[in-house]
């Protein structure tokens, strides 16, 4: 039955004075129509509500709503025009959704006042991860000032994803599948303080990387820990990165998974000596691995040439034939001329028929 305007639904607890909305573990399958137009932050979380459809949230109703919870709902597709009706919308929580459909239009054509967005554990389909893509660079999330992104299958980033976000201030990688960071073009947020880069697949950080963190005036904060680092040749420039600013949390505890006659030793104490950088190649042991190589397609090739012959053997016994007969046709013929030539008998009577 229809509550009456500005009472709690049924399924939630409600506080005017917090101006707070609660609907936890109700099971509810829909976003309740019935909400009360005080409410600021609105928890609707541990439910099934699996579709979010255009105006699901309708702003005559709703017009202060700031923060919205909607995390653990086995959410599945959020549609165009989701949350195109809450202009006064600054946090949303999507973590912990099953997300196969993103409409990059949820927020409207015009875009949004959002700030911060969590997606954590939401982005497990590549393609949500696209559409989340086209809708940042869009800019209709042009204000967005914190971005969690953290315990999603992110190998690799969409190219330009973070491009529009000009006031991006915080941004959380951690726990991802991220091997690295060519994609994550930094020129964008330019603003950006901390960057979570932890308890990822990060096995080396690219001079190109690199450079871009340096030249982020405002960043403050840089976690990277607990990544399976190889420590070759390429991690000269993150040595030098993290000696030469205190912007990296936890440098000191940072080591090496690979090789192992560096594993766990300190990134913070390699040297040139353990990288063996300038050591010549062998090149005997090269050459004789080419010779192996060559050696293995050439047999390949012949193994393929005697191949073709087999399956074509009726076809060349009869072209082999052919050939025979054509030569011992014309090789008769050169018989019967000589034989004509050294008879002068043979001779005066072909010269007799001549005439």
């Amino acid at each position: 039955s229809a509550q009456p305007p500005g009472s709690c639904p049924d399924p939630c607890e409600c506080s005017e004075a917090a101006k707070t909305v609660k609907c936890v573990n109700r099971n509810l399958t829909a976003v309740p129509p019935d909400l009360p137009p005080y409410v600021r932050n609105l928890f609707i979380t541990g439910n099934r509500l699996a579709l979010l459809p255009a105006g699901a949230f309708p702003a005559q109703r709703l017009p202060d709503l700031s923060a919205l919870n909607l995390s653990g709902n086995h959410l599945r597709a959020v549609e165009a025009g989701a949350f195109s009706a809450l202009p006064a919308l600054r946090q949303l929580d999507l973590s912990g959704n099953p997300l196969v459909s993103l409409s990059p239009q949820a927020f409207g054509e015009g875009g949004s006042p959002l700030e911060e967005l969590a997606l954590r554990g939401a982005l497990r389909d590549h393609g949500v991860l696209l559409s989340l893509a086209t809708m940042l660079q869009s800019g209709a999330l042009r204000n967005l000032s914190r971005l969690e992104l953290a315990d999603n299958g992110l190998l690799p980033l969409p190219s330009g994803l973070l491009a529009a976000l000009l006031g991006l201030r915080q941004l959380d990688l951690g726990d991802s599948s991220l091997v690295g960071l060519q994609n994550a073009s930094f020129q964008g947020p330019g603003q950006l303080q901390s960057l979570n880069l932890s308890e990822g697949s990060l096995g080396v950080l690219r001079n190109g990387t690199l450079a871009q963190l340096r030249s982020l005036p405002a960043l403050r904060s840089v976690g990277p820990g607990r990544n399976a680092w190889v420590c070759n040749c390429t991690v000269e420039d993150l040595v030098a990165w993290l000696k030469e600013g205190d912007q990296v949390e936890g440098k000191e505890a940072l080591s090496c998974a690979y090789p192992d006659k560096v594993s766990g030793k300190a990134l913070l104490k390699i040297n040139g000596s353990d990288l063996n950088c300038s050591e010549p190649v062998d090149l005997p042991s090269q050459l004789q691995t080419s010779y192996v190589f060559l050696g293995i397609v050439l047999a390949l090739i012949g193994a393929i040439f005697l191949l073709v012959l087999y399956l074509n053997r009726k076809g060349i016994k009869k072209w082999m034939h052919n050939i025979r007969d054509a030569c011992r046709d014309h090789m008769e013929g050169y018989h019967y001329r000589y034989e004509i030539n050294a008879d002068p008998r043979l001779t005066n009577l072909s010269s007799n028929s001549d005439v």
